[in-house]
């Protein structure tokens, strides 16, 4: 605080102190150098003045040391920004194994979020303090940017794709959720609240909220209703069991990770990459299924994959 005036949001996540000492430590050096930047022209200015008309200045000739630190600092401090920033960015962008994931759509204009146990929420997000949360996004028209501040993450929400991002909450509260990226004529408003609580509490909201169907359990309606076990299950087509991150080798020859975005490429696009020793008899379900339920496909998928690898542990 300066004078009652939040020169930035709290830090309310393990993420948010990192980000902020870097930040710090790149305003110190942009402070740093402007002054000795405009110190030295002030400096110059008074000293080499001209101080008749017909005064000639000296020839200054160069000056070895001066060139080696004017080259040698600003090249530390770069490498000790890059190395510092480029950690802090793989680390924060590898969430622990043990996340509770969350599924945001954005749309024009709302974030409609879903939790594993099948409580949906539209621009609100409870979330218990001191568990890790993953957040997989993706948007039904424009691209979004999900944003909150007091965590210091941010991430684009892109239509066609996933993105993911994730944090863990240090204190219980309430904490703005913004949309970052221009997405209309109501973009301001696309806002909203992440409410985090003690583990208890959380609990006991879950258990007093309206529940649906699981994303997994949707997405196993989802494998009957279009009979995605007549090719899956029949050896027509990969099966879904410790599927998903795993290595899937392709007719090419090529070798792709079957995460999300490739989940969700091959139900809409199965021609795209086509996986070694089956035939290409996959149509298209492009235009059929809605994003939410792509998600919900994806998340059974990802659930029998859990599954089998719990069982050969």
């Amino acid at each position: 605080m300066w004078f009652g005036f939040p020169l930035r949001p709290e830090q309310a996540s393990t993420i948010a102190e990192g980000i902020d000492n870097l930040y710090y430590f790149l305003t110190a050096i942009d402070l740093l150098f402007t002054g000795i930047i405009f110190l030295t022209i002030f400096y110059f200015v008074i000293k080499y003045r001209r101080r008749s008309k017909d005064e000639i200045p000296p020839q200054i000739e160069g000056s070895l040391p001066l060139e080696i630190s004017w080259s040698v600092i600003p090249l530390v401090l770069v490498v000790v920004t890059f190395v510092w920033s480029s950690s802090l960015f793989i680390r924060n962008s590898r969430p622990p194994a043990a996340s509770t994931e969350i599924f945001v759509i954005g749309k024009q204009w709302m974030w409609q979020l879903q939790h594993p146990e099948g409580v949906r929420e539209i621009n609100e997000l409870h979330v218990p303090v001191g568990r890790p949360i993953k957040l997989t996004m993706t948007s039904e028209d424009v691209i979004h940017d999900f944003f909150i501040p007091a965590f210091r993450v941010k991430k684009d929400v892109v239509p066609g794709k996933y993105t993911s991002l994730w944090f863990e909450a240090t204190k219980t509260g309430r904490y703005h959720l913004f949309c970052a990226q221009y997405c209309g004529v109501s973009h301001a408003l696309m806002s909203g609240e992440v409410v985090v609580m003690e583990p208890q509490d959380y609990e006991r909201w879950l258990s007093g909220s309206k529940k649906e169907d699981t994303p997994a359990a949707s997405g196993a309606l989802l494998y009957t209703q279009y009979a995605c076990i007549t090719c899956h299950g029949a050896g027509k087509g990969p099966a879904f069991n410790d599927l998903y991150m795993s290595r899937v080798k392709l007719q090419d020859g090529s070798t792709v990770v079957a995460d999300e975005n490739y989940l969700r490429e091959s139900i809409l696009v199965p021609g795209t990459k086509i996986v070694a020793g089956y035939d290409p008899i996959m149509p298209t379900y492009k235009g059929q299924l809605k994003e939410e339920q792509l998600l919900q496909l994806i998340a059974y998928i990802k659930s029998l994959g859990t599954k089998e690898r719990k069982a050969t542990r």
